[in-house]
């Protein structure tokens, strides 16, 4: 017998037809979500892309109803021509349930972040922000005057909130935490590693995407636009993919890269500003500072600093014993192939079988405490995170404890990693190290096979390359 359906009023008086059904467990990661919104799509065919993420954001957003005032000229949009506000929006309540729980973001008192999906490349992203930003490249795309990095004001509220609200106070900081999911290959829960901020890594990174596909969306034929087509391209699309399509980065493991291409930190205080324009702190003495200082902090952090993929995202075993700490900054970088893996790594999935083999090896066979490395550089995008810049690691006999030790994934004795691979250790982790404090700001970059006799790593490729990098010296010092 066919369910009977049950009918509730929404927001802006909007008809949603929901007919009971079966309660289905969804894990919380970013294909589930588009494959709702693919169903969402196929209930409701004469649905806008606009008015299907308006209803989507609504459900995520159902407290604040809009992030910014009626100087953006937002306020103004009218609607009575979607077929959104006319028609009845058809939805089962499995579907219903599931996109309740995974858009509507908060943060629990155990420090659970809710609101968030994993996505293939091993990111946490909100949903919040980046349907609001969807919505807005939307908008632009309708209106006659395009307000001026509107995409961006989703993510410049969490930024101005959270500088606002912790100002100079340490600890917590201004921007994070990330945090760990409870499994990687059945996401649900995901908790925070420290004392949340009012942007989070997620809400962040979330937000960076809307601001991406909200740019995008704002300039392109609306009419040809199919908002799962789209997610799944920006999310589920692989590296083989790319490699046969090198007209478009447009990937979510290219965010920061693609950031970068759309904004830049006066542009991004601008709308810092004008998302607070209303916030009784706004003509505060020294709120200006908070913003100049949070964005420097945010350019840092998410700009040149690379995506670092945690230990628990590569599901790592706990060292055997307590790590030493490490004295920073250190004055040595050194550089090694793995060798074996002699492939490079091209996802999430095989770079971090990757690096539980090793860490293994390291741990079983060479009797280490833990995997040696101090990062490892797959050729999917990211740095793995290995035993980090505070632990002494194994990597380079006798010079461990003034240098951090950086392995490419694979054997480059006859040819080079990935342009991008390598641009992430010599522009963004060094730089980050550099500014952090882990690094000297005159380190020496230096080959394994330099500090360690009768090695060839990291092989003859790579170690030619290193030596035309900045801070490479060919001559080692002494320690």
């Amino acid at each position: 017998m066919t369910p009977r359906p049950l009918w509730i009023i929404t927001m802006s008086g909007i008809w949603i037809v929901i007919q009971s059904s079966v309660t289905e467990v969804h894990l919380r990661n970013m294909e589930h979500f588009i494959t709702a919104v693919t169903q969402l799509e196929d209930l409701n065919p004469r649905l806008s892309p606009l008015a299907l993420v308006t209803s989507l954001r609504k459900i995520a957003d159902n407290v604040t109803h809009d992030f910014v005032g009626s100087s953006d000229n937002r306020g103004d949009i009218h609607y009575e021509n979607n077929s959104f506000f006319t028609e009845q929006m058809n939805i089962n309540i499995n579907l219903s349930n599931f996109l309740d729980k995974v858009t509507h973001h908060f943060i629990t008192d155990d420090h659970e972040e809710r609101g968030v999906v994993l996505t293939p490349d091993g990111t946490t992203v909100a949903l919040a922000p980046l349907l609001l930003g969807l919505e807005y490249g939307l908008w632009a795309n309708e209106a006659t005057n395009q307000p001026h990095g509107l995409y961006l004001l989703p993510l410049a509220k969490y930024l101005g909130m959270s500088f606002l609200q912790f100002g100079n106070a340490t600890p917590p900081e201004r921007l994070g935490p990330d945090g760990c999911w409870d499994n990687v290959s059945a996401p649900m829960v995901f908790t925070l590693s420290d004392v949340p901020s009012l942007a989070t890594d997620a809400l962040v990174q979330g937000g960076m995407d809307g601001a991406i596909l909200g740019k995008h969306l704002s300039v392109v034929n609306c009419s040809e636009v199919n908002l799962s087509t789209l997610l799944r391209s920006y999310y589920l699309g692989t590296m083989e993919e790319l490699d046969h399509d090198l007209s478009t980065h447009l990937r979510g493991r290219y965010r920061r890269q693609n950031f970068k291409k759309i904004t830049n930190s006066s542009l991004l205080r601008e709308k810092v500003t004008d998302a607070l324009h209303s916030h009784p702190q706004k003509a505060d003495v020294g709120v200006e500072s908070l913003i100049e200082k949070g964005i420097k902090e945010f350019m840092l952090r998410y700009m040149e600093c690379p995506a670092i993929i945690p230990r628990c995202m590569w599901e790592a075993a706990p060292p055997v014993v307590p790590l030493k700490p490490l004295s920073p900054p250190l004055p040595f970088l050194y550089i090694h192939h793995t060798a074996i893996p002699s492939k490079p790594c091209r996802n999430l999935q095989m770079c971090s079988q990757n690096m539980r083999e090793m860490q293994h090896f390291h741990q079983k066979e060479r009797g280490w405490y833990d995997i040696g490395y101090s990062f490892v550089v797959g050729s999917d995008g990211y740095i793995y995170e290995g035993r980090g810049w505070m632990s002494l690691g194994a990597h380079t006999k006798g010079s461990n404890s003034v240098g951090y030790g950086v392995a490419f994934i694979g054997d480059y004795t006859a040819h080079l990693p990935t342009q991008l691979d390598m641009e992430l250790v010599h522009h963004h982790l060094v730089k980050c190290g550099v500014s952090n404090g882990f690094l000297h700001e005159n380190f020496t970059i230096l080959g394994h096979r330099q500090v360690v006799a009768g090695t060839v790593c990291p092989g003859d490729s790579l170690y030619s390359e290193i030596t035309t990098w900045e801070h490479y010296k060919e001559t080692v010092s002494s320690f």
